[in-house]
């Protein structure tokens, strides 16, 4: 029987293994899955809410043991695993609270309409596969997951071969909360059964979290199922941040180098590059430097580990791949290597680097790194920074760093300066954040569909129009 192993990269050896499904088995859950949707679906409003609440109270309790678990499978600090529970209950805490009004029939005034009702009610799409990537596999999945439930629909949940164990958390956590057993499922598949449950008839949409090439890859598989199937693509990101001559520099610093490097800068909306105002750029680089420099990189399930592996020792080479190519072609590498010998070749520990002399020929500028490294590049002018920012096949977030709190011409520079720049968000003095209430989305290559806020909902629903003629003439 086909499996999957998972390989800590703590130490390259297998820490977990799970057992793929055959095609027929997995049409027969599918199927199974579908009929329960039916009956899930059918259960008022008010009481898959009540459930949802219970989810939050069981999974408040089972993430005690989420931050090891993260650390052992993908390499994250264990004092780190902490934020991203509070993170995915803060999230399916929002998505609870709009759920009322984000799936109430929406009733139309009828005063030019008299002996007639109209109203639009949102029905649920059906059977939903989530598929969840391996760098926040709680954060990204609840993203989905929750308010797909709480909606009516069932959830075939496939999480990342290297994180397992959070899609058979979650379902358990839903399980025990009340939500019916078929209702969500964690499945673990190949690439090849992952086609197959795209192209299955009883699916009806497919919420991807991962790669772009992971997005063309779920994309044409829905393209060439049969009939017209929803996917919503929630995909990479390289992106930039703008040091204004007037920010505050301290803070500024502080911030940008912990959006660059948390999670070993394996985050789709880390800071992978930073713009710098001429006037700041020697003091802002120095003090980013100084704070890398005292990163304790190491085994992340110690306390005092800062910083650990990334995901495998492929992504490591590529991440390293990259700074050798910039410092090749005329980049400068601020961080000694020496500073952190745990980062030999043979190992997925990589240094964490800062790289300046660099500029949009060199792949580290314009393609997605993925890794613990940032390039800063010195800027002019508002203008010059904006068309450096949107000079990137992806738009996911930027950030603007400016003392808009003491001037409010700063607030009205940025505001002028974020209608220019293509991303799904835009930040002003912070990074690398999702606010549930707002939605989370992207353009050119990071995607394309919504999540979170009450928007989220809509992804996850159809609007079904009611016109009744209640009087005649």
């Amino acid at each position: 029987m086909a499996a999957q192993v998972t390989i800590s990269p703590i130490d390259q050896q297998p820490l977990v293994q799970r057992i793929y499904p055959t095609a027929e088995e997995l049409d027969a859950t599918i199927t199974r899955v579908a009929v329960a949707q039916k009956a899930w679906a059918a259960v008022p409003l008010e009481e898959r809410l009540a459930i949802g609440q219970k989810f939050i109270e069981q999974f408040t309790t089972m993430g005690e043991r989420v931050p090891a678990e993260i650390a052992k499978q993908m390499g994250r600090p264990i004092t780190q695993g902490a934020g991203e529970v509070r993170g995915a209950l803060e999230r399916a805490s929002y998505m609870l609270s709009i759920a009322e009004s984000s799936l109430a029939d929406v009733t139309l005034e009828n005063t030019d309409k008299p002996g007639f009702r109209r109203f639009i009610r949102r029905i649920p799409l059906g059977v939903v596969l989530v598929i969840a990537p391996w760098n926040f596999p709680y954060l990204t999945a609840i993203n989905s997951v929750f308010p797909a439930l709480m909606a009516g629909n069932a959830v075939l949940l496939k999480p990342s071969p290297q994180t397992p164990l959070s899609a058979e958390r979650l379902s358990l956590g839903f399980h025990r909360a009340g939500v019916p057993k078929d209702c969500i499922l964690p499945l673990h598949l190949s690439p090849e059964l992952i086609t197959h449950a795209i192209h299955h008839p009883l699916v009806n949409f497919v919420s991807f979290t991962g790669s772009v090439a992971g997005g063309r890859a779920v994309q044409d598989a829905a393209s060439s199922a049969p009939g017209f199937k929803g996917v919503a693509l929630e995909l990479g990101g390289k992106d930039p941040a703008y040091v204004r001559s007037d920010a505050d520099l301290d803070y500024t610093v502080a911030e940008l180098v912990d959006g660059a490097f948390f999670n070993s800068g394996q985050s789709c909306c880390a800071v992978e590059r930073i713009y710098v105002h001429e006037s700041l750029y020697d003091d802002f680089v120095a003090k980013f430097v100084e704070i890398v420099k005292r990163y304790k990189l190491g085994d992340p399930t110690r306390e005092n580990t800062t910083l650990g592996p990334v995901v495998s020792l492929a992504s490591a080479e590529r991440i390293r791949k990259q700074v050798a190519d910039a410092v090749a072609a005329g980049a400068k590498a601020l961080v000694p290597p020496e500073l952190f010998p745990i980062a030999k070749p043979t190992t997925g520990y990589v240094v964490p680097q800062v790289l300046v002399d660099v500029n949009h020929t060199m792949d580290v500028m314009k393609e997605e790194t993925f890794g613990p490294v940032v390039g800063i590049q010195k800027v002019a002018s508002d203008e010059e920074a904006v068309e450096l920012m949107n000079d990137s096949p992806y738009g996911l977030t930027a950030s603007i760093w400016t003392n808009a709190q003491v001037n409010p011409e700063s607030e009205e520079a940025f505001l002028a300066l974020e209608g220019k720049l293509q991303c799904g968000t835009v930040f002003l003095n912070r990074c690398d954040y999702l606010d549930p209430a707002l939605a989370w989305t992207g353009v050119k290559d990071s995607g394309r569909g919504i999540s979170l806020s009450k928007f989220g909902y809509d992804q996850l629903t159809r609007a079904k129009s009611v016109h009744m003629k209640i009087k005649t003439a």
